[in-house]
């Protein structure tokens, strides 16, 4: 008796836990110049998890159409945290996405651990895409956001 009730505390347990981390989200994408046209045009990204867990990996995938053959460049992002701007780095293309890109579909997917110390709340990332020759093919921003939830290494 008291092992099934045991097992039926854990079964709950594990369906809270689903439902406050959603696996991913796709989120709404909004080109940095509306009037612009640029050589990739993004379709989405999804985040998973969602919200993002300080302390624990989230992925960021962008799923894209080229228009051309792109050879390489770099990825620029910006964070803001309710508006302010916090953070900036820079990636290789071809360490997020397989080239030379085809022209075509593609999918651009970066992970990462936020650290314990983030705080929680809205946040929005602006991406650039540059090719090997500076020429901006892409700029978005999308909002995500960050739960309260921590790691046991936080405690």
């Amino acid at each position: 008796m008291m092992v099934l009730i045991n097992l039926k505390v854990v079964a709950l347990l594990c369906l809270s836990v689903q439902l406050l981390v959603v696996p991913a989200l796709s989120t709404d994408v909004q080109y940095c110049d509306r009037r612009a046209e640029y050589d990739v045009k993004v379709h989405g990204v999804e985040i998973s998890p969602y919200p993002v867990i300080k302390g624990h990996p989230a992925t960021f995938s962008i799923s894209a159409t080229s228009g051309q053959p792109i050879k390489g460049g770099k990825l620029v992002i910006d964070v803001s945290y309710f508006g302010v701007h916090i953070h900036s780095e820079v990636h290789d293309l071809c360490a997020e996405t397989l080239c030379p890109i085809s022209t075509g579909d593609f999918l651009i997917a970066h992970s990462q651990v936020l650290p314990g110390f983030t705080p929680p709340g809205s946040y929005t990332l602006k991406m650039r895409m540059e090719d090997t020759n500076k020429h901006q093919l892409t700029c978005i921003d999308f909002d995500f956001s960050i739960g309260s939830a921590s790691s046991v290494a936080d405690s």
